[in-house]
Order: C-alpha cells, then sequence, then structure tokens
C-alpha cells in the first residue's frame, strides 16, 4: 500500500487538504481498512477509498469537512438492488473518515516520513471522539523500536504488538463515542533493478505503480539517468557488480537482474545470490539459466539450495513477446511473491 503520509508530509505546508481514510468495512466493499485519499479544494490529488460512487460521495464530504475546517466520520452502504442504476451494490458497508485539518498533526507525519527514510515501521494510532455532527482527531506515531513510549502505548500495548505483527488496520470501539484506529506503516518494499535497457525501464514505471521503491543500476550514464527514469528512488552509475555489491539488501528487497549480457547479469547475481532478499530473479533463455547454474555450482559461487532460490527465467509465464509484456510478467511476479510474504500463505 502506497504511504500517503509521506506525500501528506510533503504537500501540507502551503496547502488545504482533506485525507479519508477507510476505517472499517463490512461485508463486500471495493476497499480494505486503510486505504485512503487525499483531497484539496477542487481535486482527488493522490490515493483511493473505493472510486466510484463512494468516492464522489467522500469527496463532496471532504469538500465540506475542508471548508468547515472540521473532521467527520460517516458510514456508506453498498447495498442496493441490482436494478438500481446509481447506486452502489457489492454488497457490504464501509465506514469513512474524513480529516479536515490534517496540518493539525504535520509533525506527526513528518515523523512517519522520517521514520520510513530509516526504514523503520511503526503505528500510526488515531483518537477519535465523535460528537452529533463532526469529530475531533488526535493522532500519535509509535515506531516499533521506538526507545519512548508514550501513555498511549502503555494502554495499547497489545494491539499496537498485534497490529505491527499482522500488518492490518485495526478498529478498537473503547465507547460509544470514542473509537481508536491501529494502522501499521511498513517503508515501502524495495526494488532493486540491475540493468537500464528498454526491459529495466518499463519495469521502473510498473513497480512506481505498484508501490516499490526503485533503484536503478548501470554502468552507462546514458542508461541510468533521470530523463530515462523518472520514476526511480534512486539511480546508481557504477560497475554492476561493484554496485550490486555495495547496495544495501533488506528481508524487503526484491532484485531484479535484466543486464545487457551474461557477464554482467552473473556479475549482479553473485553479489546478492546469498543475499537476505525477499526475491531474486534473472532473465534469460532456459539454456542460459542452465549454464549459467552449472558454473555457479562449479566455481562454488551458490549452493544448489541457494539456486533453487532464483527466479530463472524470469517471470511469470504469460507468452510474452514485447519489452512491456515482459515487464509486465516480471512485474505480476513481484506482485505475487509480496502477496505470499504478506499473507503468510502460498497463492
Amino acid at each position: 500500500m502506497k504511504n500517503i503520509y509521506i506525500k501528506l508530509a510533503e504537500k501540507l505546508n502551503n496547502n488545504s487538504l482533506a485525507l479519508a481514510t477507510v476505517i472499517e468495512k463490512r461485508g463486500s466493499a471495493p476497499q480494505i481498512p486503510g486505504s485512503s485519499a487525499l483531497f484539496s479544494s477542487k481535486r482527488l490529488l493522490t490515493g483511493t477509498v473505493g472510486g466510484g460512487l463512494l468516492e464522489v460521495n467522500t469527496q463532496k464530504r471532504a469538500y465540506r469537512a475542508l471548508h468547515k475546517k472540521t473532521s467527520i466520520i460517516y458510514k456508506f452502504s453498498l447495498t442496493a438492488d441490482i436494478s438500481s442504476s446509481e447506486e452502489p451494490i457489492c454488497g457490504g458497508e464501509a465506514t469513512i473518515l474524513i480529516d479536515g485539518c490534517p496540518q493539525d498533526h504535520i509533525e506527526i507525519f513528518q515523523d512517519i516520513a522520517d521514520s520510513m527514510d530509516k526504514r523503520q515501521p511503526g503505528v500510526l494510532l488515531t483518537h477519535i471522539t465523535k460528537t452529533e455532527v463532526d469529530a475531533s482527531l488526535d493522532r500519535y506515531w509509535i515506531e516499533a523500536e521506538g526507545k519512548e513510549k508514550n501513555a498511549v502505548f502503555v494502554k495499547f500495548r497489545e494491539e499496537i504488538s498485534n497490529s505491527l505483527l499482522s500488518k492490518k488496520p485495526e478498529l478498537i470501539k473503547t465507547k460509544e463515542d470514542e473509537l481508536i484506529f491501529l494502522e501499521p506503516i511498513y517503508p515501502l518494499p524495495n526494488l532493486i533493478i540491475a540493468g537500464a535497457g528498454h526491459i529495466g525501464q518499463a519495469l521502473s514505471h510498473l513497480a512506481r505503480l505498484l508501490d516499490f521503491e526503485v533503484t536503478v543500476i548501470d554502468d552507462r550514464w546514458e542508461f541510468a539517468n533521470k530523463d530515462r527514469f523518472p520514476e526511480a528512488h534512486n539511480i546508481i552509475v557504477d560497475d554492476i557488480g561493484r554496485a550490486m555489491a555495495s547496495v544495501e539488501i533488506y528481508p524487503d528487497s526484491y532484485i531484479v537482474i535484466v543486464t545487457r549480457d551474461h557477464k554482467n547479469d552473473a556479475d549482479a547475481l553473485r553479489q546478492c545470490i546469498d543475499s537476505e532478499a525477499a526475491y531474486v530473479g534473472m532473465i534469460g533463455s532456459k539454456r542460459k539459466i542452465e549454464l549459467m547454474r552449472e558454473k555457479f555450482l562449479q566455481e562454488g559461487w551458490a549452493t544448489p539450495d541457494q539456486w533453487e532460490q532464483v527466479y530463472a527465467p524470469i517471470g511469470i509465464d504469460i507468452h510474452s513477446k514485447t519489452v512491456q509484456e515482459i515487464a509486465i510478467s516480471i512485474a505480476a511476479q513481484l506482485v505475487l511473491i509480496r502477496r505470499q510474504i504478506n499473507s503468510g500463505e502460498k497463492l
């Protein structure tokens, strides 16, 4: 899920914005709790709470919340009959929180952005007090490894720990007019693309849309630059093997090797085949992959078990032919592996 709070911290300084968040759903609804959208006084800026009539309705309420400088909480029903041409028929209900004054908590959102820079997860706790027409909000950012824990953390210690562990938001009803919304926030998974050719370029674009933090590595500055990779967070121009050896690899790192030749592929793979990365994939024909496997095992660069963890040939088999189709097949595999890791289930 995209960390909308980083964008909020960037945009709040000179803007009046409203933040809408799904805090609960019942039955079938288009988005899950934690889904958020950011609105200006004129339009949707980023994110979504579900699209369609739900988002149109939320947008109208966000405009009113902005105008009145207040916050509201409301339920939206998606249980219209099939014969209705205007009402949603998903069959569920979504509870939406609209914060019309997020600037009141700009320091909290900046703390979240700082934590994400450090790749430090945490929980955003929003204390909601409902009145007849609106709501008041208090927000707290609690880092997973933070040394100082406040009274709110102590009171909800178990719930916060469970939310971090499950990576799922939770709504707690403490009183009739009081709610606690716990939202675990993790840094974006890091996608390292070794190779700034056409496939790497197409994949970088898709990966940014799919909420990866993108790093591109190549030894050719005319290929690895911001003009060709405007979506990339980081671009490293250096010998590919040396760059791969120097880049930080985390348990939530995804590594895609799509360089221009097998030597660079091998140099990149040697530096990460024994890493803790969540995913390592390499492009190539079946013959190339088999020859490289033999080389790695003969030279002692990898064990059979380590080689079996490499996704090669890379991507889901969709009979792709074009550059864009190959990039899509790789992106789909990244999403699948990420979902398996997050759910703890084999999909």
